[in-house]
């Protein structure tokens, strides 16, 4: 299968009605949303921070926590009638279109280069 956008928000579409029965709010998944995004952060301050894993973190993947939320956020775009390869592609020339210098010409990140990755 190819996973575009598209086919992402009809396979979530598909999974949801098959084994979740039906959408939950789209307040719950805001809340849902939130809290997938703290996971990541918890392992994104153990990971890249100071803080050390507790011993029962030590299995956390970063991969499966973005996933997570990437799965969250399609729910809300199916559920609110957002077409996420549309928006993200608007979103890709507004950004490029406010910013095609603001970053090539910040003396911040021209003297303070951080990780590229």
């Amino acid at each position: 299968m190819d996973y575009t956008l598209e086919n992402c928000q009809k396979l979530v579409d598909d999974w949801v009605h098959t084994f979740g029965v039906r959408y939950f709010s789209e307040l719950t998944n805001t809340t849902i949303l939130m809290e997938e995004v703290g996971e990541l952060a918890r392992i994104m301050a153990r990971q890249y921070g100071e803080q050390s894993f507790k011993e029962n973190e030590k299995d956390l993947d970063l991969g499966e926590e973005m996933a997570d939320i990437l799965f969250v956020l399609i729910c809300l775009a199916n559920q609110t009638g957002i077409e996420l390869e549309d928006a993200f592609k608007k979103s890709m020339e507004k950004k490029t279109r406010r910013d095609k210098k603001r970053h090539t010409e910040n003396p911040k990140l021209l003297t303070n280069r951080g990780s590229d990755t």
